[in-house]
């Protein structure tokens, strides 16, 4: 079974991912944070950890609110870095530890906390400015891949700091199941005090950022009871986005270790950073199999239905850019290349000789066997004319008038305007 071996909360403003590429280590102003981050890296060279997961909340970079969600786990292999206005930062793309996050994805689902999914979203300093200084990129890339959590705390209503806590105990009750030999880190990032919007800009509150970090450790209940309407008088505005540290504290037990505490207020934003090892027990045995049998629960038998295929996030993961060019038919530019060159189409969109092959010859069965799910199918075919019985009829082997004349009402449509 995998293990968390400990638990990490760091601040993420900006500022560290600033100083870090401008190599400001040595300049007084900008030297407490590095030597804040040094026991951090350390401890992380020193047990080598498989993955962190990494909860952040991004800054209106990769997410918007044309689809704002409360809490988003990243499924994917691998994440770009964020151009957040001024270019990317001189960073390689971040590997993704793909089978620990869709396992975490069912094992937290199953525990009725509905999650949404991501892959390819580009990470900006929410994530990016704490792990550069937590494990430097090396000649050959990242050392540890990552879990990515994003936290939608930037649009009201927001989730709260006590479902926040109750998600950490999901995630450690799901880490502790997953039927892997893997040693796991939880990182938080966020706060600690500050705003930065309006006539208030500026605010910090130090006494209140180190009880919250004696709260934290000691009385994380208390921490939970608290409204972001509290955490804004107390931390400004922003800093309400601290709640994502009780993510971290709910996936450790009552006794823990704090084996690093610091703290630093050279501008706008508290910059602190903890390191807790658990002393407590790991999920009982019963527990941790009961939740591993939920995570196969809902499709279980489903593989003894003739010709059905479960989109799951496996499938999603492997037929991402097929089932992405196909979605993007709905754009009528997009539509216009695509009859006008389909090669030069395929080839911009980067997909596969047999991603081509299965769109070129209209192979229905074989698109759905290979992980496009029906719905871009059917915008496939109102490109192309065809009609969605059509291609009914393609996948049980049929023609159009065969399976026709198994309908009570032998109408033929699609989703096409005309």
């Amino acid at each position: 079974m995998a293990r968390l071996i400990g638990a990490i909360g760091v601040s993420h403003t900006p500022t560290i991912g600033y100083a870090r590429d401008r190599d400001l280590s040595s300049d007084p102003v900008w030297a407490p944070i590095f030597e804040a981050f040094e026991p951090l890296k350390d401890w992380l060279a020193e047990q080598k950890p498989d993955a962190l997961v990494m909860i952040y909340n991004d800054h209106v970079t990769a997410f918007s609110f044309d689809h704002y969600s409360a809490f988003a786990l990243g499924v994917g292999d691998d994440y770009p870095v964020a151009d957040e206005g001024g270019g990317p930062r001189d960073l390689p793309s971040v590997p993704g530890h793909a089978d620990l996050a869709r396992y975490l994805g069912r094992a937290i689902t199953a525990q009725d906390f509905d999650l949404s999914f991501f892959q390819h979203k580009a990470l900006d300093h929410g994530c990016l400015s704490p792990l550069s200084l937590l494990t430097p990129p090396e000649e050959g890339g990242w050392p540890i891949p990552i879990v990515p959590l994003q936290v939608g705390v930037l649009q009201f209503p927001a989730p709260s700091a006590s479902r926040c806590l109750r998600l950490g105990q999901a995630l450690r009750r799901a880490i502790d199941s997953w039927p892997t030999d893997a040693r796991v880190v939880v990182v938080a990032t966020g706060g600690l005090s500050h705003q930065v919007h309006g006539e208030r800009a500026g605010f910090n509150n130090t006494q209140w950022d180190e009880t919250f970090l004696d709260l934290l450790k000691d009385d994380p209940e208390r921490l939970a009871a608290m409204t972001h309407a509290d955490y804004a008088r107390l931390g400004g505005f922003e800093s309400a986005e601290v709640i994502m540290w009780l993510i971290m504290r709910g996936a450790l037990s009552d006794d823990i270790v704090c084996k690093h505490r610091a703290y630093y207020l050279p501008s706008m934003t508290g910059i602190a950073t903890v390191l807790y090892e658990d002393q407590g027990a790991d999920t009982p045995a019963r527990e941790r199999q009961r939740i591993l049998e939920e995570t196969q629960r809902q499709l279980a038998g489903v593989e003894a239905l003739e010709g059905t295929y479960p989109f799951t996030l496996e499938v999603s993961a492997k037929a991402y850019r097929i089932n992405r060019f196909l979605q993007g038919l709905i754009e009528p530019k997009a539509r216009e290349r695509f009859l006008a060159d389909p090669q030069g189409s395929f080839t911009e969109a980067g997909l596969t000789a047999e991603e081509q092959r299965l769109i070129e010859t209209r192979d229905w069965p074989g698109l759905i066997r290979y992980g496009a799910i029906f719905f871009v199918l059917e915008k496939l075919g109102a490109v192309l004319g065809v009609p969605n019985p059509q291609i009914y009829a393609a996948m049980k082997g049929m023609t159009l008038e065969e399976f026709l004349a198994t309908r009570n009402a032998k109408i033929s449509y699609s989703v096409a305007r005309k």
